[in-house]
């Protein structure tokens, strides 16, 4: 606080391990700081964050989220209710939103995963957006897999993407597609059931089945 932190409620930040404060930073309650841990100037830290062996770099924020063994480069936004695990990296100007889960994966310059999704052992490019729902299927039940996104892709809500796969650059997944090849640049792959309207009337006395 000396040196220009600003903690507005001291009794309610706790840091307890190798500590790392840039001036400008703020700590907010409920923020817990632990291990080897490096926060740069200019960041909003909290309410309620658990930030382990982590490292953030300046102008970012982070809030109501747990961090383990992550890095969160410059200008990227983390939370709320957001987990990065031990190897998420997060790069600058990224955004990673509600209930999003990071493992053992990076997100490029500008990417986005706005929530409830899982990115796991994954590779992604710049300016991606992983939509809603979206799911890096990374485990087989033996071993761990690769997915690779690159540049500007669009991968829609409820996506099921199966690794060992790629999806190339500017390609989109249609929402709901389970994807268990690569996908070229620029292609938009669809992997689901096609739609099926029945219009007529079920009579009484007679099943679906029967109509």
């Amino acid at each position: 606080m000396a040196h220009g932190v600003l903690v507005p409620y001291p009794d309610h930040v706790f840091i307890d391990g190798n500590i790392d404060v840039a001036p400008g930073t703020t700590l907010l309650p409920g923020t817990h700081l632990r291990g080897n841990t490096s926060i740069g100037e200019s960041c909003r830290i909290g309410p309620d964050c658990f930030i382990e062996n982590s490292a953030i770099e300046a102008n970012c924020v982070v809030w109501y989220s747990v961090l383990e063994s992550a890095r969160v480069r410059a200008g990227a936004t983390i939370g709320p209710f957001a987990h990065l695990r031990p190897g998420a990296d997060i790069g600058s100007d990224a955004r990673v939103g509600n209930f999003v889960e990071v493992k053992a994966a990076s997100l490029g310059q500008g990417s986005k995963a706005g929530h409830l999704a899982y990115i796991g052992d994954a590779e992604i490019g710049s300016d991606v957006n992983v939509g809603a729902g979206a799911v890096t299927c990374n485990y087989d039940g033996k071993e761990k897999h690769q997915t690779v996104i690159e540049d500007g892709a669009f991968v829609g809500t409820n996506a099921s993407l199966v690794a060992p796969v790629r999806i190339g650059k500017n390609a989109i997944i249609a929402a709901g597609s389970a994807i268990t090849e690569d996908v070229p640049a620029g292609a938009k792959a669809f992997g689901r059931a096609r739609q099926v309207n029945r219009l007529q009337e079920i009579q009484p006395g007679e099943s679906e089945e029967d109509a």
